[in-house]
């Protein structure tokens, strides 16, 4: 048996700031796109053109990879713009491209050869056969669909061992199978398969029953709080089964969903698996450590998915409760990526400590205008003035301020500070 390899962990990139912030906190590789043809449409209208130019720069700049999403199901009519839009971004030299279906995978190849080509998890690859038709076509890595198990990924490793397989970890999961859902097509008129549903899953729904011969609608009444979210799906996490997926030594690359979250979400999640990783391989991983810090985490419940046992086996994958939760921790401020300012999140006050979190290491020092400090093993931030960027200074500062307030002492760039929630 070859000896194990870490895998690639990949993080989304929703935006610029996004990308940098999965870059500080630890992703080998980030991906994104913009325009219409990238499922990540919503998201990519916070890049256009030339910040997603940046994005590839710095990318590359610091030795990682970027892919480019160009996932969407095109129609006939939009074949030209398609074949334009993959000439514009393969000049920008991305480390690949991930599509979804063989028409666009054979134009992707025309155009520009020299871009690998990684197969989205929207075209639901489950067996031996399916990938070995995506491989001879020319495809580098697949993305797996969410139902795959881990035994059926070392099949097809053992069966194509030069074809890359990259299942995701964490993140939303879709009550459909691998996001073939028109339930947001037909209340709201936005596809899901081209990019742009509307999470009509998460929302509260009634039930009513009709007599055919009168005519008459009745709402069935539930208990409150109980059975109103009805497809709501929890979300992915894959953490406590991270061991058993590197020792199966079938996997290319992690990767972290996240197409319409936070840069909080973006950092952390990408931190917490960073950190689960590195210690996995220097024989220091505690699962309780990392699992704290994705609970933190605005998350809707968690489930490990499908990756160990069949949907059919699966009773406990839906949450009928509620469509989100708080986390445990509240982010008061975002750090600037020159450390030495931060933006009000959640409210902070004069004397007020905040805990520190952050890819690097903290130096506990004291300032004219506050301190660090180490508390049970966490550094925290004291704040004995809050001062605004233009100089006003307050007693203190709330969400709906976007002023930047200057930090007591200089953090690394795009540090948190954050909060236990009682």
């Amino acid at each position: 048996m070859s000896p194990l390899k870490p895998p690639e962990l990949l993080s989304p990139a929703g935006n610029l700031k996004k990308l940098k912030i999965a870059l500080e906190y630890g992703a080998d590789a980030v991906y994104g796109g913009v325009s219409h043809f990238s499922l990540r449409i919503r998201s990519s209208k916070e890049f256009d053109f030339d910040s997603f130019k940046e994005g590839v720069k710095y990318t590359h700049q610091r030795g990682k990879k970027i892919y480019v999403t160009i996932n969407g199901f095109p129609f006939n009519s939009q074949l030209k713009l398609l074949e334009d839009h993959i000439q514009k971004m393969a000049e920008l030299n991305p480390d690949a491209f991930i599509i979804s279906t063989p028409g666009v995978i054979k134009l992707a190849r025309k155009i520009a050869p020299q871009i690998p080509i990684h197969l989205s998890t929207q075209a639901n690859v489950l067996n031996v056969l399916d990938a070995e038709v995506f491989y001879e076509m020319g495809v580098k890595r697949i993305i797996a669909a969410r139902e795959l198990s881990l035994s059926d990924a070392v099949a097809i490793k053992k069966a194509l061992p030069d074809l890359e397989l990259e299942i995701f970890v964490q993140g939303s999961m879709c009550f459909a199978f691998s996001g073939r859902c028109l339930i947001s097509a037909l209340q709201s008129g936005r596809v899901p398969n081209r990019g742009s549903c509307a999470n009509d899953c998460r929302f509260d729904y009634e039930y009513y029953v009709r007599n055919p011969d009168n005519g008459v609608m009745m709402r069935l009444v539930e208990e409150e709080g109980v059975g109103t979210h009805i497809f709501n799906a929890k979300d992915l996490n894959l953490m406590s089964h991270l061991p058993l997926i590197l020792e199966s030594n079938a996997i290319s690359s992690l990767k972290i969903e996240g197409r319409t979250k936070s840069s909080y979400y973006a950092g952390i999640a990408t931190y917490a698996y960073r950190k689960a990783l590195d210690d996995y391989f220097s024989g220091n991983f505690v699962l309780e450590k990392y699992q704290n810090e994705l609970l933190t985490l605005k998350n809707r419940g968690f489930s490990d998915g499908y990756l160990i046992h069949r949907p059919y086996e699966r009773q406990d994958t839906q949450n009928h409760k509620t469509a989100i939760s708080e986390g445990s921790y509240q982010v008061n401020a975002e750090v600037s990526e020159d450390g030495h300012f931060a933006l009000c999140r959640h409210t902070i006050r004069v004397g007020e400590a905040k805990e520190i979190v952050s890819p690097q290491e903290i130096v506990c020092a004291k300032a004219e205008y506050g301190e660090i400090f180490e508390q049970e093993g966490k550094k925290f931030m004291r704040f004995d003035k809050i001062l605004l960027e233009n100089g006003k200074e307050l007693e203190a500062i709330h969400s709906g301020n976007e002023n930047r307030i200057l930090l007591p002492l200089s953090l690394p760039p795009f540090s948190f500070l954050r909060e236990k929630l009682p």
